[in-house]
Parts: C-alpha cells; sequence; structure tokens
C-alpha cells in the first residue's frame, strides 16, 4: 500500500511538471511532425495575449489600444487567434504584438499574461500583509504568532534588522518597508514562475521589462533620498585636483550610478530566464525521444523527469536566492549613498 502511494506521488510530480508543455509541443507537431523546441521555450518565455493552462484550455485576456485613426478598441484575445484579423488589427507573428494593416503598432495597454499575473502577485501580497495586520491587532504581542503568521514574522524581522538595518544603520527605519516590500515582491514571482499550472507558470522576472522597473525603484531608493555629501563624492570626489580637472573621476562616478541599477535588473533577469530555458529544455527531451519510438521515449522520459525535478528544488533555492541578492545590494547602495563620510 505505501509503495503504490509512492507511485501515486511520483506519476503525479510527472504530471504536474509536464503539463504546460505538453499541449505546446503538440501543437508544434500539428505542422511538419517534429517537436520544435525553439517556438516551445520562447512561447513560454514571452508575453502574450492569452494564457494558456493545458491542452485546449486557454484564458483569453482583454485587449485594449487606441490609435488616432480608429480610437480606442477593447475586444478579447480570441478575436485574433490564429492569425485571425479583428477590428484591423492582427497579431504580429514576429514580434508577437498587435499591429494594424500597416504593421504599425498602436498605444497598447492590453492586460496580457504578465499584466495578469502583476496583479495576482499584488492581490497574494496585500493579502498577506493584512492578514497579519488583522492577527496582529487581534492579538498584539500577548502570544508569539505560529504557523503562517509566525514565518511572515520571521521573514519581515530578517529584512529590517539583517538586512536594513546590518546595511544602511542609522535612518534604516524609513527604507526598511520599501527593501520588504521588493523582497516579497521578487520572491512571490519567482515562486509563481515555478509553479507548472495556473496562477503560476508566467516568466514574470524573467522579463527585462520587469527587473528594470524594480531596478528604476532601487535607483530611485538610492539617489533622491541621498545627502549633499553623496552628490559631493560623485561631482567633486576627495582625489588629487588633477583627476578632478580632467575630469577623470567624476565621469567615472557618474557611471556608477547608473551601473548599479543596470546590474540589478540583469542579473535578475538572467538568473530567472536562464533557469526557465534548462527546465523546458529538459522538459522537451521526453518528446524529442518519443519521436525516435518506446524504446528511446520510455527511458528518456525518467531521466528528463529526474532532471526535471532536481531543477524545480534548484530553482525554488535560486528563487530565495535572487530575492535576498536583489534586496541586499540595494540596502548596500542605499547605505553607502547616507554615509555622509
Amino acid at each position: 500500500m505505501r509503495g503504490d502511494w509512492k507511485f501515486i506521488i511520483k506519476f503525479a510530480v510527472a504530471v504536474l511538471l509536464l503539463l504546460p508543455y505538453s499541449s505546446a509541443s503538440r501543437a508544434s507537431n500539428q505542422g511538419e511532425g517534429k517537436v520544435d523546441v525553439k517556438e516551445i521555450i520562447f512561447g513560454h518565455l514571452s508575453d502574450a495575449y492569452e494564457w494558456h493552462i493545458a491542452g485546449d484550455a486557454i484564458i483569453h485576456l482583454p485587449c485594449i489600444v487606441y490609435s488616432s485613426e480608429s480610437g480606442l478598441k477593447i475586444f478579447m484575445s480570441d478575436k485574433l487567434e490564429g492569425g485571425a484579423e479583428y477590428e484591423g488589427y492582427h497579431i504580429d507573428k514576429e514580434s508577437g504584438k498587435i499591429v494594424n494593416a500597416a504593421g504599425v503598432r498602436p498605444f497598447d495597454i492590453s492586460i496580457t499574461k504578465n499584466v495578469l499575473e502583476l496583479f495576482i502577485v499584488c492581490i497574494l501580497l496585500c493579502t498577506v500583509i493584512l492578514l497579519s495586520a488583522r492577527w496582529y491587532r487581534k492579538n498584539g504581542y500577548k502570544k508569539a504568532p505560529g504557523g503562517f503568521i509566525g514565518m511572515i514574522e520571521v521573514v519581515v524581522n530578517f529584512i529590517d534588522k539583517q538586512v536594513a538595518e546590518a546595511s544602511i544603520g542609522h535612518g534604516y527605519e524609513r527604507f526598511s518597508p520599501y527593501l520588504l516590500t521588493v523582497f516579497m515582491f521578487i520572491l512571490t514571482c519567482n515562486l509563481l514562475g515555478l509553479l507548472p499550472i495556473f496562477p503560476g507558470g508566467a516568466n514574470l522576472t524573467g522579463n527585462i521589462a520587469v527587473t528594470l522597473t524594480c531596478a528604476i525603484t532601487a535607483f530611485i531608493a538610492i539617489n533622491a533620498f541621498a545627502p549633499k555629501e553623496y552628490y559631493k563624492s560623485i561631482f567633486w570626489p576627495n582625489v588629487p585636483l588633477a583627476l578632478k580637472a580632467i575630469p577623470l573621476m567624476p565621469t567615472i562616478e557618474f557611471i556608477g550610478v547608473f551601473t548599479k541599477p543596470f546590474s540589478l535588473t540583469v542579473r535578475l533577469f538572467a538568473n530567472i530566464m536562464a533557469g526557465h530555458i534548462i527546465i523546458l529544455s529538459l522538459t522537451s527531451i521526453v518528446f524529442i525521444t518519443w519521436q525516435v519510438g518506446p524504446s528511446v521515449g520510455a527511458p528518456m522520459t525518467a531521466v528528463s523527469v529526474a532532471f526535471c525535478i532536481f531543477m524545480n528544488c534548484l530553482e525554488l533555492l535560486v528563487a530565495f536566492i535572487q530575492a535576498y541578492v536583489f534586496t541586499i545590494l540595494t540596502a548596500n547602495f542605499i547605505g553607502l549613498a547616507q554615509h555622509e563620510e
């Protein structure tokens, strides 16, 4: 009986790992009889006007576009399915974006897969914070929280004391809420990206627009609240006058202001995107080897599932590490800007 339960659990894990990509591979098989691994990988990494669940189950999302010629248009993405044209618009095959008959992109504020995932992340975070606040409002400090609320308290205390206070020092309190928000946002996005079923599976932090936005908020937190000594160290650093006059050091320091958020952007984007690519590539082995025959496909399926389980466990660790690295580096940059010396 125990062995049957182990088999059921292993089978369920395998199905969950392969579920999001099975229909993608089947769609690529319909045309030429071959699995288009490139299409599977980049189809998952890129944004879309629909959210594929499994098989033929698809969530069609609202498209909201505006142009001076046709005005504001709101319609569901199923109107453009299969290359169809609706109200003079269609989805460009190369860019995957909505364009008009002339190939020009309108002003597009559609609710895409990544945008919907952002809404889901925001709702989850607000729910977690409100539930935690409700518990403390009800119980105060009479007893120590346990379970989920206790875990949230551990995270909050860690970011507040071990990251914000340790990196910034005096005056860290005003930056602590921002750092906690950044950490929780990135961590939630990373974890949802590892879920193979809705509402997970979106490549949110593997999208450079999202990581760039996070880095821009860090750029504002670093530079907008810095004292005058910080800007003096950039434009008039404490170096020999010859280096100031060239001006070599001010140029280097000024470039450094922008390389910090750039490094935050690329580090998070590249690590998360690479993890998704590896998992998708390992998953594609199943569909490629089954085209050769069952004798090759069956053992390679077991190998693929084993590697996918290992990579998902590794990416689970990476999800925490990358959220922590982004937060600790931001805190360090803020701390460097706040110190008068």
